[in-house]
């Protein structure tokens, strides 16, 4: 069963012990980048204001998006069903699912009144040391100095041809198998849309440690736990209004989020936040 399969069943399974809210909106950034990092990344509101992030820079998904939002994302849509769109569909679908289903997802933390703990460690606590063999899946520009000042030998597996390379203190390649070296692996969390989480971490095997980060994260991190994650790292959204002002204008948004991490010890597991959430009272 893929990790897709295994959220929404859980998912699901929220849904059936207490009414989910309906979507909203969808919130998009400009197409083209105002700054830096920034209009990287969708949103999807339910009706109770629960905000649900996904990357939306792979291939044309924006300008997709930006063209036929009311098709992808019809106002008051079911969001369990739209959510269903993660497993089945590719492209754009697909990220509208993803952004759906951690909309749910947030709905179900906010329920049980789970906050998962605030993190400031922006290489998801990895304590990289001297003559380690850090792996990083996908380049992480603004991490990169932590990492080398460590004095750890790092890789970098990237998709981009264009930027495979010895580096100044680090290496990219497109050969995944080089992960295979590496003690401590950080990933982004575009590997939840492209298909390629599974065969990620198989490479990763060796690894006893493996983060995955970035706001597509927003996710329920069972079935990630069960595959070999040990951390979890994604963006709460504190302030609501000012999130979305900032998203669709292409501004950074770093003021209306905290970064958290979720590891398996310091979360309770998503049978027990349904339990939590059916005891709370809820519109």
């Amino acid at each position: 069963m893929s990790f897709a399969t295994e959220y929404l069943d859980q998912l699901a399974a929220f849904s059936e012990q207490s009414p989910l809210p309906r979507v909203r909106a969808l919130h998009l950034p400009p197409l083209q980048p105002v700054q830096g990092h920034a209009g990287e990344f969708c949103a999807v509101e339910l009706t109770d204001g629960s905000l649900g992030l996904c990357y939306v820079r792979l291939g044309d998904t924006l300008a997709q998006l930006r063209q036929g939002t009311t098709a992808f994302l019809p106002a008051g849509a079911d969001a369990l069903e739209l959510a269903r769109h993660f497993v089945s569909e590719q492209g754009p679908g697909r990220a509208i699912g993803l952004a759906t289903a951690n909309a749910i997802a947030r709905c179900l933390f906010d329920r049980a009144g789970f906050h998962p703990g605030d993190s400031s460690d922006s290489i998801g606590q990895m304590n990289p040391q001297e003559g380690e063999s850090i792996g990083m899946i996908g380049l992480f520009r603004p991490l990169l100095g932590r990492v080398l000042k460590s004095g750890a030998r790092l890789t970098v597996v990237e998709l981009k041809a264009d930027l495979v390379g010895q580096h100044d203190g680090y290496r990219v390649t497109l050969d995944a198998k080089e992960l295979a070296a590496c003690s401590k692996v950080i990933s982004t969390s575009t590997l939840l849309l492209n298909d390629t989480l599974d065969d990620m971490l198989a490479q990763c095997r060796h690894a006893r440690w493996f983060a995955m980060i970035g706001p597509s994260a927003g996710c329920l991190p069972d079935a990630l736990f069960a595959r070999g994650v040990t951390l979890l790292g994604g963006s709460w959204i504190r302030d609501r209004q000012g999130f979305v002002a900032a998203l669709t204008s292409g501004a950074p948004h770093s003021e209306f989020t905290s970064k958290y991490a979720l590891t398996p010890d310091g979360y309770p597991g998503w049978h027990e936040l349904i339990q939590r959430a059916g005891k709370s009272r809820h519109p």
